[in-house]
């Protein structure tokens, strides 16, 4: 029955397109998650009134963040073909699309990172302080565990952008269902395998949303 459906469609190239995006998403996503982290705790730390205020590394960070934030994703994927090039040997492939992807989500969700880290309660800190706590646990045993479920909330959200980043770069060889709805489906005319490659694109967002929605509840304790 599926083959008089989707007549164009070669079951094997989807699922193989299939596992080349959660490939691509979820090491993106692992590496934003860090370096957001580390991104969005300098931006707050050394913001104006903070335990490292330091204007000069904030704005330098900043402007990074902003800078990187600003390019659309399509052209930023282009400028940073020789990184791949350099970096992993090749510019196709679901390895290349790596650098792009890590680089234009990070500041991305490092910008969510400081936004959760400001809205944890300053009493808390100064709580922590008169007690004597360093810095690193100021970091480690307050600020981040009382805004981690608004880091998971932020990272979900970066998660499915990173599987629209993943199609996008499909375009432009990096494989995926991106690239097999836009190879397969559109320049040969089969609009039963960009239907298909839709179809499980969206599985897969409303599988990262589910699971981000039940990881943040099971941590948010308010």
């Amino acid at each position: 029955m599926a083959e008089s459906l989707f007549p164009n469609v070669y079951w094997e190239n989807m699922w193989e397109a299939t596992l080349q995006t959660v490939y691509m998403t979820a090491i993106s996503v692992i590496a934003t998650f860090i370096l957001g982290i580390l991104l969005g705790l300098l931006l707050f730390l050394t913001a104006r009134g903070n335990i490292w205020e330091n204007k000069y590394i904030n704005s330098v960070i900043a402007g990074i963040v902003n800078l990187f934030r600003s390019i659309p994703f399509i052209i930023l994927i282009i400028l940073l073909i020789p990184l791949s090039v350099y970096i992993i040997g090749t510019m196709l492939g679901a390895n290349a699309a790596l650098p792009a992807l890590i680089a234009g989500a990070a500041p991305f969700y490092a910008r969510m990172v400081e936004i959760a880290l400001r809205e944890v309660d300053k009493g808390v800190i100064e709580a922590s302080q008169s007690m004597g706590a360093s810095n690193g646990e100021i970091v480690f045993k307050v600020l981040l565990p009382e805004a981690m479920p608004a880091l998971i909330s932020g990272i979900t959200v970066t998660a499915i952008a990173l599987v629209s980043y993943t199609a996008m770069a499909g375009v432009v060889g990096a494989g995926g269902l991106g690239n097999l709805a836009y190879l397969d489906g559109f320049q040969r005319n089969n609009p039963d395998v960009t239907l298909v490659a839709t179809v499980l694109i969206l599985v897969i967002v409303a599988i990262l949303q589910i699971g981000g929605d039940l990881t943040t509840r099971a941590i948010d304790k308010r």
